[in-house]
């Protein structure tokens, strides 16, 4: 489990530790920094699963993403890192030397930490980095050079290719490969979600929700589909899911709503309906994440569904750890006995956990680049 996620010169993130719970709230007022703590823990988990810094191309580029307040003399710096029961992980990016590189504006790893556990210390290092140069535990317990080269733009865990070279290295990659991050599941009109699709073993709901009709097929056969069919019944007056498939393995999916003479195709629900129903889907999984991260669920969502929808997470945080970013306090609250609660504040153009101190707040370190 995640206990700690730190970020440092992020958008309004200027320093930032947060301790994560196996349900943790992020909630605030608007321009608080939620969805940048959101973004921070998505590039973190996109950097260790592909190990590419091409993530922040999408944001404007390293500068745009850069804390925008004053840093004096000191070098450009941005730094994500988590600190969990297993294996933790710290990056340090900044700007080439001058006149090194042809793109003096990229961002390229100065530092780099793998450790065992959540504290950092000599003795816990799996694998580091500086530079160029990455060290990796050799059979005698020592850090050794690595034989394989890295490139200043992309991470160490980019060119590992063999396992056995550095395993604590490879099963991090491979653990945040089965994190899931929600934040653009579609139900606009065009939706692949309100489309039919293959019928087949699909354990993960995608990123934008087209894969429901396999998704859903998928829980309702091998999942806990009393839970889905009692969670729908809850939401909208004792409506059910349907998955109608043909003989090609195409499936139909939607809603049968009591007393309707016909059930609903996902194309004619609502864009809450059909989120609830999305949402139910990821949260169900019959093959649960080690971490799940939902950014703002609650959109789109009538407020007497939050309710429904809290009590989904709640049940998917006994197998999961779970992520929550959301204004919605109906929500908030409903989640509020179980989990451990952010709340953030703006101080200027930083943000702040209210009610921690400067000094205060998780414990957390960073690998330093001497």
């Amino acid at each position: 489990m995640l206990r700690v996620f730190a970020v440092e010169q992020y958008r309004s993130l200027r320093s930032l530790a947060i301790e994560l719970s196996p349900l943790t709230v992020v909630t605030g007022p608007n321009g608080s920094g939620k969805s940048n703590v959101y973004r921070a823990l998505r590039l973190v988990s996109e950097i260790v699963r592909a190990g590419a810094l091409t993530s922040l191309a999408a944001e404007g580029g390293f500068r745009s993403a850069l804390h925008a307040g004053s840093r004096g003399a000191a070098p450009v710096s941005m730094r994500l890192g988590f600190a969990a029961d297993e294996l933790s992980y710290a990056i340090d990016l900044g700007l080439p030397q001058p006149g090194v590189s042809p793109f003096p504006l990229d961002p390229e790893v100065k530092t780099e930490a793998v450790w065992s556990g959540p504290t950092l210390r000599p003795s816990t290092i799996a694998a580091d980095r500086r530079s160029l140069r990455v060290r990796v535990r050799d059979d005698d317990g020592h850090l050794a050079v690595a034989p394989w080269s890295v490139s200043a733009t992309e991470s160490m865990l980019a060119t590992l290719a063999d396992p056995q070279a550095a395993p604590e290295l490879f099963a991090l990659r491979e653990r945040a490969r089965g994190w899931r991050f929600y934040d653009a599941l579609r139900t606009d009109p065009d939706a692949p979600a309100r489309r039919p699709g293959p019928a087949t073993f699909t354990p993960v709901l995608s990123g934008d929700g087209g894969t429901l009709p396999g998704a859903l097929a998928t829980l309702m056969r091998v999942g806990d589909a009393d839970a889905l069919q009692s969670a729908l019944a809850s939401a909208f007056d004792g409506a059910q899911a349907v998955v109608e498939e043909d003989d090609r393995g195409i499936a139909r999916v939607g809603l049968r709503q009591a007393g309707a003479p016909r059930w609903f195709e996902a194309s004619e629900l609502s864009d809450g309906m059909l989120r609830f129903l999305l949402l139910s889907t990821a949260l169900l999984s019959p093959r649960p994440p080690g971490l799940m991260v939902l950014n703002e669920p609650e959109a789109s969502l009538h407020p007497s569904l939050l309710p429904a929808l809290g009590s989904l997470i709640e049940r998917a945080a006994r197998s999961t750890q779970v992520v929550v970013v959301s204004h919605a306090e109906p929500l908030v609250r409903s989640l509020a006995p179980s989990a451990g609660l952010v709340e953030l504040e703006r101080h200027g153009l930083a943000t702040a956990v209210r009610g921690v101190l400067p000094l205060e707040g998780a414990a957390w370190s960073w690998p330093t680049r001497g």
